[in-house]
């Protein structure tokens, strides 16, 4: 099996996010899961394209590749989105994390998450959050889960129901001030 390799996203990267979302709706509605992200491809909604493109011009993306394939991304923000409650100290807030369909099963997931934290130590940050969708039957609520983050609050996004949750790194305050 090939390494993940990682590497800055872009604007030159909207595309490959928006197949990865247009991959991601196809599987979740295969498999009943209509409601997290609909029913239509986010390349064919303009707003979901806008928003996209912002994604990847806003200089926070991390694509993860396997023999130079897009297999993933992630966001690294450095707060939540405004819908979440910030907290009092640095973080880095996952604002995105999404595999290419084609790479399943090859824990591109998990590898990025390591990313983030790796990050976050590297940064002297103590702190990693993200939130999902918490509906349906659970599953990628107990995905975060068994990645090793916390459960903390839950929300109400227009009547997407959400779940935010956390993973201490380590005391990164000692590591950035060694």
């Amino acid at each position: 099996m090939s390494e993940v390799e990682f590497r800055p996203g872009g604007e030159q990267d909207a595309k490959h996010l928006l197949d990865m979302f247009d991959g991601a709706v196809a599987w979740m509605n295969a498999r009943g899961n209509t409601q997290q992200w609909g029913t239509e491809p986010w390349s064919a909604v303009p707003k979901r394209v806008e928003r996209v493109r912002g994604m990847a011009a806003g200089g926070n993306l991390v694509l993860a590749e396997i023999d130079g394939e897009p297999a993933g991304a992630i966001i690294l923000d450095p707060g939540p989105p405004e819908h979440v409650p910030t907290v009092d100290e640095p973080e880095i807030y996952l604002g995105l994390l999404i595999t290419a369909r084609g790479f399943t099963g090859r824990q591109v997931g998990a590898e990025l998450i390591r990313y983030a934290l790796g990050e976050a130590a590297e940064r002297g940050i103590d702190l990693v959050r993200v939130d999902c969708y918490a509906g349906g039957d659970g599953s990628l609520v107990r995905y975060y889960e068994r990645q090793g983050f916390r459960k903390t609050v839950t929300f109400d996004y227009h009547g997407w129901p959400g779940q935010v949750f956390e993973q201490r790194v380590g005391d990164g305050r000692d590591r950035a001030a060694g």
